[in-house]
This record gives structure tokens, sequence and C-alpha cells, in this order.
């Protein structure tokens, strides 16, 4: 993957272009918008398997590179978040205490969860939709069908 440029699939049953961003042979953002940037391209192996997991393929990511431009701590919960696996969902507080350096006790160490669910420049591949009660980076309806498709209540 070391194509660089911007790549979107119109993605059936999401009603939604997915969008991603690709430098250094890593993938730096992902979006939902409703029309793709008119100067992208649609063939990229990253969107095949996005496609694929929207078809039912229980598709963890894992080792697609994502680059995470965040501050040291944000990213730390960026990179513990990619551990939940497909199907399971954690909170906010149990996110804090997988993330190195980080007091699940703490309001401001809760905070930086927070915001970092927040900053997430690739939902999807950093599964923020597996965080029940945290902010999200994709659109309520994008998340609402991950969920859906990994059966998360």
């Amino acid at each position: 993957m070391d194509d660089a440029g911007i790549y979107a699939r119109e993605i059936p049953g999401l009603e939604r272009t997915v969008q991603i961003g690709v430098a250094g042979g890593r993938v730096i953002s992902v979006s939902f918008p409703r029309d793709p940037d008119p100067g992208s391209r649609a063939d990229h192996a990253v969107l095949d398997r996005i496609e694929d997991y929207f078809e039912g393929d229980r598709e963890s990511f894992e080792d697609v590179t994502v680059a995470l431009t965040l501050a040291t701590d944000r990213r730390a919960v960026l990179e513990a978040l990619r551990s939940v696996p497909y199907g399971e969902s954690v909170t906010v507080e149990r996110l804090a205490r997988m993330t190195a350096g980080l007091d699940a006790e703490a309001a401001d160490d809760l905070e930086t969860v927070r915001r970092a669910l927040a900053e997430n420049p690739a939902p999807l591949l950093v599964p923020d939709h597996r965080v029940r009660d945290g902010e999200r980076a994709a659109p309520a309806e994008v998340v609402d069908r991950l969920r859906a498709i990994e059966g998360i209540e």
C-alpha cells in the first residue's frame, strides 16, 4: 500500500462513500462523505477490504498501517483501541485502563480518552464504534451501521 492519494468508493447499503487518504504507505484518514472527492480513485486494496467488511466479513484491519498524528497520550488511546476485537465493546473507563500511562479514576485521563475518540482520523480502522459511551469521529448513521454489522448493542 504505497500509492499516495485519495481513494473513495460508494458502499452498497451504507448510502455513503468511504474515502481514505493514503501517504507513505499508511492510511492517514478515513471519512464517510455523501459524495467522494472529485479527484479520488476507487481502486485500492483497503477499500476492497472495507467493502468486504460491509458485506459481512469479520475484518479486524489490525494489519493496516494507520498514521496517528495526534499528541502522544491520545495516540496511545487509539492504539489501545485497535486491540478491541470485532464484535466486542468497551467503555471509556475500560479504554483508559487499557492505555498505558492513564488512570481510569482520573477525570483528566477520561477526558483524554474522549478527545482521542473525537479526533480519531481513521474511524473503522481505529474502531471508535466499539466504545459504548464515547465520542465517535464517524457520522451517527455510519456508527449505527458499523455496530449493527458487528452485533454490538
